[in-house]
């Protein structure tokens, strides 16, 4: 989809990568370009926080920014990675597009709906990709349940529940300005969840509409820390999502169950990162090899970003196609808007939001 960027592949030398936004995330970058080195450079890091950032140029070596301006102006990068909070994402991708380079941001993409179709529209313009990050997808477990759906092995799914129980305390929130407000980070859905939210379009398919509560019952901030949503897929398929940063006394559970036809699995643990389940009419060979996949996880941010970043490495190299482009993004994106429009105006919201 979209524009033909073959002409901009690298395949000669190192792709060149900078990193504007030296937070929480930005080590799971910097662990990624390690890993990489042999085929990536990080040439260039940016935050307005000069703390920040002076930690950042020791840790890699790279050249510091303490703005975007500076670093397109200066930069040699290739492609730009956004760690920066989600709210900035829009405008900063249109800037970037349009000084001929690629994006790859953090999720979610943006935290308005308008926000997300501008960038793909100012990456489709410049002919440059846009990359979103969805390093969960490359979990191990997930992986495994991607394939039996592909294969159908489920048959018809009829339910499908989604459960997030974590704990953010109000120190987290306070930790930055930008945390627990609208305009730049979204709720417990947009931020913490969006990973899951993700995997009702990826692994279930086309939803038809949501209905959605969302509350702000503990912590001092703009967005929800708790919501529910009841999901209608266009096959018929029902299911929730239970979502709340307030578990006591830390992180309980981040899961999925499917039911369906032929098949029962629940993935669980406290970030999808177990298979607790996996029972199916037709068994096949590779089914007892399914605790293999399960892994003790360090961080809700699972092992990911390595993985997502050398599917990047191959696009821009002109070997595949991207596995979670902006378009994939906007797909998340839609149903996270629809979540907090029916929460918002208590009533039921049908995809797709526009024609």
């Amino acid at each position: 989809m979209g524009m033909n960027t073959s002409h901009l592949s690298i395949t000669d030398r190192k792709i060149r990568f900078a990193l504007v936004g030296c937070g929480r995330v930005a080590k799971n970058h910097f662990e990624a370009a390690e890993k990489l080195k042999e085929y990536i450079e990080l040439v260039s890091v940016c935050d307005i926080d000069p703390i920040a950032l002076s930690g950042a140029v020791n840790q890699t070596g790279a050249e510091g920014f303490s703005n975007l301006t500076s670093l397109l102006d200066n930069s040699n990068a290739d492609i730009i990675v956004l760690a920066t909070p989600s709210g900035m994402h829009s405008a900063q991708t249109v800037q970037i597009a349009g000084t001929g380079r690629h994006v790859m941001t953090e999720k979610p993409m943006a935290t308005r709906w308008d926000d997300g179709k501008r960038m793909v529209q100012a990456c489709d313009d410049s002919g440059v990709r846009l990359f979103v990050v969805k390093q969960n997808r490359r979990n191990p477990t997930l992986q495994l349940l991607k394939k039996a759906i592909d294969k159908k092995r489920f048959g018809r799914i009829y339910m499908v529940n989604l459960n997030v129980f974590w704990s953010r305390p109000q120190s987290y929130y306070d930790s930055a300005k930008w945390r627990g407000t609208w305009e730049f980070d979204g709720g417990a859905f947009m931020n913490q969840a969006s990973h899951y939210v993700d995997l009702l379009d990826w692994l279930i398919g086309p939803v038809e509409s949501v209905q959605a509560y969302t509350a702000t019952l503990a912590r001092n901030i703009e967005v929800e820390d708790t919501g529910v949503v009841s999901i209608k897929w266009r096959s018929g398929a029902l299911g929730s999502m239970n979502v709340t940063m307030l578990t006591y006394p830390k992180n309980l559970e981040g899961s999925i169950t499917i039911i369906g036809e032929k098949g029962t699995i629940k993935v669980g643990g406290v970030a999808v990162n177990e298979i607790q389940h996996w029972e199916f009419v037709e068994p096949e060979e590779n089914d007892k090899n399914i605790k293999l996949a399960s892994y003790e996880t360090a961080s809700v941010y699972g092992f990911g970003h390595p993985s997502y970043y050398e599917n990047v490495i191959k696009v821009i190299r002109g070997e595949v196609e991207p596995e979670t482009d902006g378009r994939e993004g906007l797909r998340s994106l839609e149903l996270l808007i629809a979540t907090y429009i029916s929460a918002r105006d208590g009533r039921r919201v049908s995809l797709p939001l526009d024609y």
